[in-house]
Order: C-alpha cells, then sequence, then structure tokens
C-alpha cells in the first residue's frame, strides 16, 4: 500500500479551502482503497486531506504530537478532530507533553519518515513559525521523498 502524508496551511479561507479539496480528492480518489493517509488532523489542509482518504475508503493513520494537542486546537475544531481521530485505524503518539512547534516539527519529520509520498498544501512561502509547512517540506526534500504540492493560483492565505 502507498503511504501518503499530508503537510499544509491551517486557516484557510472558505474559498482556498474547497479548491483544495477538490485538488487532494482528485490526486487521493483515484488511489482508493490502495493507500494509507496520515495527518495530524490539525484544521485546513490536514483536514481536508483526512476526509478524502477516509470517504475513498482509505485507512487514515492518525499523528497526534503531543497530549495536549487537542487543547491547543480551536475549541470549534476540536469536534472535527474526535471525529476524525476515531476514525483512524492506528494512532501515533509523540513523546511530548505540551504541543509546542517542536512537537510539530517532530510530527512532521514522523510522517515523512513514514510515507512514500507527501502532499503539501503550500504555498512556497517559508514558515511563519519553526515546524510549519515549509520546514516540514524542507525536510522531505532532504529524504528526497517524492512532494506533490497543492495550491490554487492565485490564492492567498
Amino acid at each position: 500500500m502507498r503511504r501518503i502524508a499530508i503537510t499544509g496551511h491551517r486557516g484557510l479561507s472558505t474559498d482556498v479551502e474547497r479548491a483544495v479539496d477538490i485538488a487532494v480528492r482528485a490526486h487521493i480518489g483515484p488511489l482508493g482503497a490502495a493507500v494509507v493517509g496520515l495527518s495530524c488532523l490539525a484544521d485546513g489542509a490536514d483536514t481536508v486531506f483526512a476526509r478524502a482518504v477516509v470517504d475513498a475508503g482509505a485507512p487514515l493513520e492518525a499523528v497526534v504530537p503531543a497530549e495536549g494537542y487537542r487543547g491547543a486546537l480551536s475549541s470549534p475544531h476540536r469536534p472535527v478532530y474526535d471525529e476524525l481521530l476515531a476514525a483512524a485505524v492506528l494512532v501515533h503518539r509523540l513523546p511530548y507533553v505540551e504541543s509546542t512547534s517542536s512537537a510539530h516539527m517532530d510530527a512532521g519529520r514522523y510522517m515523512v519518515d513514514h510515507c512514500d509520498e507527501l502532499v503539501a498544501v503550500w504555498d512556497g512561502r517559508p514558515a511563519r513559525g519553526p515546524g510549519g509547512t515549509a520546514d516540514i517540506v524542507g525536510y522531505a526534500r532532504e529524504q528526497q521523498r517524492p512532494i506533490v504540492v497543492i495550491w490554487p493560483e492565485g490564492a492567498r492565505r
């Protein structure tokens, strides 16, 4: 089975999220259940990807960066996170207590180390903080992982 991980921006506008959803589903859909998806299940790209994986009938694996990860997510996103976490066939929990940039970077590295391909919902700009999308893409490049970048033309964050 082909293992595909996601990294990408959070806080996407409705229009950008809709365009990303279409592109992610176009990439994942044809693979059907022949893929395993890895996601940290944050809002934005992670959730779009996780839903596409589940809707394709493929197994979803969740990567939880820290014990306090759920609490660090926005309260409106927590029910979505809980739903996707419950849908995961396997949950990988990293040994961090606090949901910090270091924990998020290590979660991204974990996914890259355990995937055959990285999907990056990325505007091509530098990371806004340590462990951001650009950092994970950079790590994937160092590891020579295939990367599929998805970003709607003309979209802004």
